[in-house]
């Protein structure tokens, strides 16, 4: 079964706020550094698959939070087990 997480900007307004957001969805260790280099880190060694993100109202998203979501795609280029829609 394939876990779902969905991360809908047009809530998430700041990255402490998609931090929250993603270690609850993702059940991220507790080493998790809440930022860019450490979410490629936990998506590529910790979080476990099949997992889909699914991202709401990119369109929101300032540049700073635009980054994490060209990281989540990036992820999901690199592994079969994620996909992010």
């Amino acid at each position: 079964m394939t876990k779902r997480v969905i991360l809908d900007f047009a809530l998430l307004t700041d990255e402490d706020m998609l931090h929250d957001a993603l270690e609850r969805g993702l059940a991220l260790p507790a080493h998790y550094g809440r930022n860019l280099d450490a979410l490629w880190d936990c998506l590529t060694r910790d979080v476990k698959g099949p997992l889909t993100i699914e991202l709401r109202h990119v369109d929101r998203a300032g540049p700073r939070l635009r980054r994490y979501v060209d990281l989540l795609r990036e992820a999901a280029a690199a592994r079969k087990d994620l996909g992010v829609t």
